[in-house]
């Protein structure tokens, strides 16, 4: 009887610890899981299989998985022979497999030339859009294309889409509501044009919305936060009686604010210069999450494709990184996480919440193949003292170049308030 006695309270005790001793391996499961997400390194982006610059970059999330491109571009022979329609896909998901650039199908053409520079791409839902662009012949003589592309990773497939009334290249485009897809000026065959052409990308159409109001450029950046866009800067033809015309650099940025009545009416403000030096093709986009518009790299001296100057001084990169605040209307400054400053981009890419550049151009004027981290959002809050930095270079990319892994905090230098109009 005693022993039954014992045994019943033994099994009781058992029983009544069996919901504290799950719970403990939980929380401890629990916690393993957080220390290793919280340990994991950043994700490491191969470089391109081959150099390239003035390529069109996009990125698009489907199920969890994001693919990231790049289409066309310039060789790092920099001719006429160089410039390709070659296209390159990353898949980045949740597997352990090392990410490996895929080749995808060349992007096609209605020109008899098939490689373009300063196309664009977007991504919209599941797919990208590819937009114009550039041919050059070996007399140098550059055609704008009025082809419109659209790209479905699932299926691998190239679709013809409505061109475009106004070919234009070295334009920027911008998606509003993950349907509307705004051409803001660029260049024109022979000269800049100062339309906003819209593409829906429901319907397959185009329409004209409020004209840009800065002086029609090409080569500038922007980017798009719901419903208000920053342009800046680019390059200004400059007309002449004794002589052919001319390109000089434009130093402007305009602030547009989309009628949320109307997507094709679009309130321009001018708004006051980051830092009153213009910057050539620079990498840019918007982020929601922070609410700003940044704007990365590119170079003061505006160039011909090949990265020499309109003026004949070989053009060098900028290391400077522009952040606009939209709600307090401010303009942020630092520098690149990156050792080697980049120009010659069509975009910025978000990735895992690294901001990248896809190929470009290094010092020298050098094509390359890196994928460039130049600051996480979370790192960039506001203007503070300089920070110091540390780095280290690690594994050769395929251009011969050391891939850099950079460590830093910013080096934000100033801020300063708008107008709140918007105006100069």
């Amino acid at each position: 009887m005693l022993l039954k006695k014992l045994r019943t309270i033994a099994l009781n005790i058992f029983q009544s610890a069996i919901p504290r001793l799950s719970f403990v391996v939980a929380a401890f499961v629990i916690a393993s899981a957080a220390t290793v997400s919280a340990t994991a390194g950043p994700i490491v982006l191969p470089a391109l299989p081959e150099p390239v610059s003035n390529n069109a970059v996009a990125s698009v999330t489907i199920n969890d998985t994001q693919y990231v491109f790049s289409f066309m571009g310039l060789g790092k022979g920099k001719t006429h022979n160089d410039v390709h329609n070659r296209a390159w896909q990353l898949v980045i998901n949740n597997n352990e497999k090392p990410l490996q650039w895929q080749a995808l199908s060349p992007v096609p053409s209605s020109l008899a030339l098939k490689g373009r520079l300063a196309s664009v791409a977007v991504g919209v839902k599941n797919s990208v859009y590819i937009f114009g662009g550039y041919t050059v012949d070996e007399h140098h003589n550059e055609i704008s294309t009025p082809d419109v592309y659209k790209y479905s990773p699932i299926t691998g497939e190239y679709t013809l889409l409505a061109p475009m009334p106004a070919p234009v290249d070295d334009a920027s485009a911008l998606v509003y509501q993950d349907r509307y897809v705004y051409l803001v000026s660029g260049w024109h065959n022979d000269g800049n044009v100062n339309l906003v052409q819209v593409y829906d990308t429901q319907i397959d159409q185009w329409q004209q919305a409020s004209p840009f109001l800065g002086n029609p450029v090409f080569g500038q950046a922007g980017g798009i936060v719901n419903n208000v866009m920053v342009i800046c800067d680019g390059v200004s033809v400059t007309p002449h009686s004794d002589k052919r015309r001319s390109f000089a650099a434009e130093t402007a940025c305009f602030k547009g604010e989309i009628d949320k009545e109307n997507p094709f009416k679009i309130d321009w403000r001018t708004l006051q210069h980051p830092t009153g030096t213009a910057r050539y093709r620079m990498a840019a986009a918007g982020d929601e999450a922070t609410n700003k518009i940044y704007f990365v790299g590119g170079s003061t001296n505006p160039y011909n494709y090949n990265g020499i100057g309109y003026n004949g001084e070989p053009s060098t990169a900028n290391d400077a990184i522009w952040a606009f605040d939209i709600a307090k209307e401010t303009w942020g400054i630092s520098k690149t996480e990156a050792e080697a400053s980049t120009m010659d981009h069509r975009g910025l890419i978000n990735v895992n919440g690294s901001w990248v550049t896809i190929g470009g151009m290094l010092g020298a004027q050098r094509v390359t193949s890196k994928v460039i981290k130049h600051f996480s959002a979370h790192a960039e809050a506001s203007c503070s003292p300089t920070q110091q930095t540390s780095s280290n270079v690690s594994i050769q990319s395929s251009d011969g170049q050391a891939d850099e892994r950079v460590k830093t905090a910013p080096n934000l230098e100033c801020q300063h308030q708008n107008n709140v109009n918007g105006e100069k």
